[in-house]
């Protein structure tokens, strides 16, 4: 069996890792929003255009057209938009996993392949904390398989990438948990701080609230 983790949800703290270089970039400019207000009014706009996104667009495009949408609505020169897109890109090294996700993706590697399924570039995905804790034949970004989250299409180009073996995905956003179970994906839920289930969706079938359960959540479904 392959299990694959989200990426920016699951395993990464985003939204602390981006709001930290978003905050040093108010501080510098004496702009009055917190790095977390800059990140909720980026992120919003991220999603929103992922949810219709196709190849060739990359995240790279995305990240940018939803960073100029952000500045453009709180009133913050357009000038900025390339150079803090590319800030943001170079500190994802620098976001930090969530404490549970070492130990907990470890102890599910034990006994099957682990891997990414995630919207980003492949080169983004290569920085980030997370690359080091999967099998890199098994990073599957939207820049690989063609496609982007929430729709059908990405989860069912990563079970035919898993074939034969069986894909279980291990989801925490709203769009990310309903996306794979209607997909059809076996689907874990890994509760985390700021997601929550869509209240319209379809209910994930296992749910764990800490990373060191997912090695026996896994076996469940």
């Amino acid at each position: 069996m392959i299990v694959t983790f989200d990426l920016f949800s699951a395993l990464t703290d985003s939204r602390t890792g981006a709001s930290r270089v978003l905050a040093e970039l108010a501080t510098e400019r004496g702009w009055p929003q917190s790095g977390e207000e800059l990140y909720d009014r980026w992120d919003g706009h991220n999603k929103a255009l992922q949810r219709t996104a196709a190849a060739p667009t990359t995240f790279h495009d995305l990240s940018r057209e939803a960073l100029a949408r952000a500045w453009a609505e709180l009133g913050h020169d357009q000038g900025y938009v390339d150079a803090d897109t590319a800030r943001l890109e170079d500190s994802v090294g620098e976001w930090p996993l969530w404490p549970d996700v070492a130990a907990g993706v470890a102890a599910v590697a034990r006994d099957h392949r682990v891997g990414l399924l995630s919207n980003v570039d492949d080169d983004l995905a290569r920085r980030t904390r997370a690359h080091a804790l999967v099998d890199p034949a098994l990073v599957l970004t939207s820049q690989r398989l063609g496609a982007y989250k929430p729709t059908r299409e990405i989860y069912a180009r990563a079970a035919a990438e898993a074939a034969p073996d069986r894909l279980v995905h291990v989801a925490a956003s709203a769009r990310d948990v309903r996306g794979a179970i209607e997909a059809g994906l076996p689907t874990v839920r890994l509760v985390r701080p700021g997601h929550v289930v869509d209240a319209t969706g379809p209910r994930p079938p296992v749910e764990v609230t800490d990373a060191a359960a997912l090695a026996e959540a896994v076996a469940r479904v």
